[in-house]
């Protein structure tokens, strides 16, 4: 009884969600007949399947329709982005937030998508990355970077970089990949540096607790990082070999994008932020401007103006410029921004993943540091 008290609850309030959310959750061509009765249909479908035996923890509770519903609403805001035009266009690409897998600010498999879709839109003259980014994870900053670099490669178009609030860590490392570099006149970047992972050691708070945790392993160090065991002076050489193997990975690929000496990359390479103005004047940015002016400045490569700017190539630079400009072509800018949206349907499915499974949602939530390398501004 107790049970059927409980699902009678939760089909109410998907009915709710499924009734306010449903237009924007499905299709355009689904959205336009849903309806309640079409709502109320759908929860009683999987009402009917699951009345009896829905609190069974064996149980696989991924229905058919309400699986549907569910997965159309994690990816809504993964398609949220402009499409390309027709005209010849710019992609302006946003990384904003901890670059990872996947977060509500950042999504990976929808930049790589973008890229993507850039790189086989014939329309598309190249790509504008707009970051305000401390960084994130080792593995997401280097594949961005690579993508790309392949975009740049196999189409022969240009990568630009306009910096916002925060380009840090890895949010430095994916704009390596840009031809040019601009930045907000207060923007903060640089730290360029690893993080290979965090160990805390709460052995003594145990103790004094009075609990005694055991880790079953067999291998000396695979409970290494483990807040139930301290650190060894092996597995803190482990680490560090990992982060001094990314670090050389980061400053290698700096010292390539811009040009500039090992040396020199490394003494810049303390893990320290720059404002916009020292790393300007460090070689880590190209210009200091305004979004407004990067994007003046981008419309006058595409015209032949950074060209023609160089008197010693033109004898003439003004009938330079008007040849220029009859070869040149305009173009335009279109925006491309990951969504995230929160919904009634994503949050009954983090209440049922805990119910079901409280110790994997409890271990997601404290996350697992000691397996992350890192390339982030803390």
């Amino acid at each position: 009884m107790k049970n059927k008290k409980g699902l009678k609850v939760f089909i109410i309030v998907a009915i709710v969600a499924v009734f306010l959310g449903g237009k924007e959750i499905l299709s355009k061509d689904e959205s336009e007949s849903l309806s309640l009765k079409d709502s109320l249909a759908l929860l009683n479908e999987f009402s009917d399947d699951y009345s009896e035996d829905y609190y069974d923890d064996s149980e696989d509770y991924s229905n058919d329709t309400f699986t549907k519903i569910f997965s159309k609403s994690l990816s809504k805001g993964k398609e949220a982005a402009s499409k390309g035009t027709k005209s010849p266009y710019v992609s302006v690409i946003y990384i904003t937030g901890v670059i990872s897998e996947e977060n509500k600010t950042y999504n990976q498999k929808w930049l790589l998508r973008q890229i993507k879709n850039a790189k086989n839109d014939p329309n598309n003259r190249g790509i504008l990355l707009r970051i305000d980014s401390p960084g994130g994870t080792v593995y997401e900053s280097d594949e961005a970077y690579l993508s790309l670099q392949e975009y740049k490669r196999e189409t022969d178009r240009p990568v630009f970089a306009y910096f916002g609030s925060l380009a840090a860590s890895g949010g430095y490392y994916i704009a390596c990949s840009a031809d040019y570099i601009y930045a907000n006149r207060n923007t903060l970047t640089g730290s360029i540096g690893v993080i290979a992972g965090q160990s805390v050691d709460a052995t003594g708070l145990l103790e004094k607790m009075g609990i005694k945790m055991t880790t079953i392993t067999a291998g000396r160090n695979k409970n290494m990082g483990n807040y139930n065991a301290p650190l060894t002076e092996e597995q803190r050489a482990i680490m560090q070999s990992i982060a001094d193997e990314a670090y050389e990975q980061f400053t290698g690929i700096v010292a390539d994008a811009r040009d500039l000496p090992i040396e020199t990359v490394k003494e810049l390479a303390d893990g320290r932020i720059y404002t916009a103005k020292q790393a300007e004047e460090n070689g880590l940015v190209d210009d200091v401007c305004s979004y407004e002016d990067a994007k003046d400045d981008i419309r006058d490569y595409y015209w032949g103006g950074w060209e023609s700017n160089d008197s010693e190539n033109t004898e003439n630079t003004e009938e330079s410029n008007n040849s220029k400009k009859k070869k040149g072509e305009d173009v335009n800018f279109v925006e491309y921004k990951y969504h995230y949206e929160e919904n009634w349907m994503s949050l009954l499915y983090g209440a049922s993943s805990f119910v079901k499974n409280p110790e994997a949602s409890v271990y997601e939530l404290l996350g697992n540091t000691g397996a992350k390398c890192l390339y982030l501004y803390q």
